[in-house]
């Protein structure tokens, strides 16, 4: 047996043990506990474990990036807020700063809206099991494939060559010119966003589809027989009681757009003006090494994230209430 397979092996047998040799000791220390406080410290000893890993995985490396952004490139001297300072009048930066926002509204919108349209439409057809599989299936793969994938998609060749790329094919097909979608700006920025949007549309027709099967369908006939047509019951009716749905798929998508990386680092890695914060960050910390401007830009990036979070939480907060 290869030391791999071993390694495998102890830690299948390892770790469940462990999790059940735990749960045992917590429920005996339990019973040596007066009964009045057991229902309060048992579901706190029980996620003591949780709680640890993220401690240790989640927090300290946090608050490790927080410190290193107070420090110069090199980790050494205490240099305050100057790294944020910088960030400023950081070009790549800039940049970087102004297609996150794009980001933020175009994949947002697009995903979310036609999301919302497809679950609507879906839900009328027979095939609608089916539908929803192909629709969600981009999402099952990596996002370096579908960089690779769109990246074909994308491909350009001057005018006159064989076009390999199925968008100039099918430009040059029509007797167009063939364009170099990942090279002009903003072109490429919106060829980087229709590549995600790709991905996650599916995921928020999931999502909008199953709090669609949940809106009262008495409802929606009752307005229907009442002479409301299609577009006044989806209107009226249909987006205020899928709100707190779309409030949350809408933050989730929010979120996935300021973090974007994968697909830029793999289909332009940031050149020809399409940076976004994940790849400055990225360029900071492997190209430059500065720990400190690397660490700075992810600090940027956790403010940004925080008020849609919390919004998500308020969302779920007001459903729980209503429940």
């Amino acid at each position: 047996m290869t030391d791999r397979a071993l390694q495998v092996v102890l830690a299948s047998v390892a770790i469940p043990t462990a999790l059940f040799g735990y749960l045992a000791l917590v429920e005996a220390i339990l019973r040596l506990m007066p009964q009045r406080q057991r229902p309060r410290a048992r579901p706190w000893l029980w996620l003591a474990p949780a709680l640890g890993f993220l401690g240790v995985f989640l927090v300290l490396p946090l608050l490790n990036t927080i410190v290193l952004s107070l420090l110069d490139a090199a980790s050494r001297r205490f240099v305050g807020l100057d790294n944020f300072g910088a960030l400023l009048g950081n070009p790549v930066m800039q940049i970087a700063a102004r297609n996150s926002v794009v980001w933020l509204v175009l994949l947002t919108a697009i995903t979310v809206g036609l999301g919302l349209v497809m679950a609507v439409l879906v839900d009328r057809v027979r095939f609608e099991r089916a539908a929803k599989a192909i629709l969600f299936m981009p999402l099952a793969m990596s996002f370096v494939a579908a960089g690779v994938i769109w990246k074909f998609m994308f491909d350009y060749r001057p005018p006159g060559s064989p076009q390999t790329g199925t968008l100039n094919a099918a430009v040059t097909a029509f007797g167009g010119t063939p364009q170099p979608w990942l090279v002009d700006s903003p072109t490429n920025t919106g060829a980087l966003i229709l590549a995600t949007a790709w991905m996650f549309t599916g995921f928020c027709l999931v999502i909008l589809s199953a709090g669609l099967k949940g809106l009262p369908g008495e409802l929606l006939e009752a307005a229907r027989i009442d002479g409301a047509t299609e577009w006044q019951v989806f209107r009226r009716i249909i987006v205020p009681l899928l709100g707190p749905t779309i409030a949350v798929v809408t933050t989730t998508m929010a979120i996935t757009a300021l973090k974007a990386f994968d697909i830029v680092y793999v289909m332009t890695n940031g050149n020809y003006d399409t940076d976004v914060i994940g790849t400055a960050m990225y360029k900071a910390l492997f190209s430059t090494r500065d720990f400190g401007q690397a660490s700075a830009i992810a600090v940027v990036l956790l403010v940004a994230v925080l008020p849609f979070i919390a919004w998500n939480l308020r969302v779920f907060r007001r459903q729980e209430a209503i429940r």
